[in-house]
Order: structure tokens, then sequence, then C-alpha cells
């Protein structure tokens, strides 16, 4: 009888003895997507280098939105080579120039220029 008594609790380690392995080790995380700009980092834009301005004058440029930084330097060179000087000095300040989607300008004497587009792109030149 006493072997009758042990089978049981026998059966009860065999049955016991698979709980403590160690769990099949979890599938990694999905990757996360890229964060989202924050308001503040869009309204402060990033930044892409100088162009050359009016009169040679540098000009940081900052873009926001869905500009890249050569499309960027690229607009403000050609806004400042098509500027004349009766443009630069008018009392309403320079602009509004269009060419493509781009319309660029500045008020009077005011050491910013900015350009825009319809869908949004905007893109500042500061003039240093």
């Amino acid at each position: 009888m006493k072997s009758l008594a042990v089978l049981p609790a026998a059966f009860a380690v065999v049955l016991l003895s698979g709980c403590g392995a160690d769990p099949a080790p979890a599938a990694a995380p999905p990757p996360s997507p890229a964060p989202t700009p924050t308001a503040d980092q869009v309204l402060a834009g990033t930044p892409c280098g100088e162009v050359t301005g009016f009169q040679g004058a540098k000009n940081k440029v900052v873009v926001r939105g869905k500009t890249d930084c050569a499309e960027a330097t690229q607009v403000l060179t050609d806004y400042f080579a098509k500027l004349t000087p009766a443009e630069a000095a008018s009392p309403q300040g320079p602009g509004p120039v269009v060419f493509g989607a781009w319309t660029c300008g500045s008020g009077p004497n005011d050491p910013v220029t900015s350009c825009s587009t319809e869908d949004e792109r905007q893109i500042e030149a500061t003039r240093s």
C-alpha cells in the first residue's frame, strides 16, 4: 500500500516540474514610428544655413513644414536675385514676388523675408 501512496505524489512532482521552467521570450515590440514634432519644434523650424541676400547681406534660412533645406535655399537665392532695387526700397517693403508656387516678401525695414506656398510650406530668411 505504501507504493500506491507514493504514486500520486510522484505524479504531482512530474506535473509541477514543468511549471518552474522559464517562459518563452516575448516577441520584440514593433518599432515605434518617428516622433511627431511638437508645436514648439514646428514653430522654431529647421535651420538651413545662409544665403546671400540683397546687396550681399547674409541671411539665415529656416524651414517649417514640408520643405527641405535644398529647396529653401534655392527659393531664397532666386528671390534675392529677382528683387530689384526699386522693390527693395518700396515703402511697403520688398515683394510680394511670385515665382512658381512660392510668394516671398517682407514688411518695410523688416529683417525677415518670408516665403510660402498655398500648401503651407514656409521658409524664412533673417538678415544676420
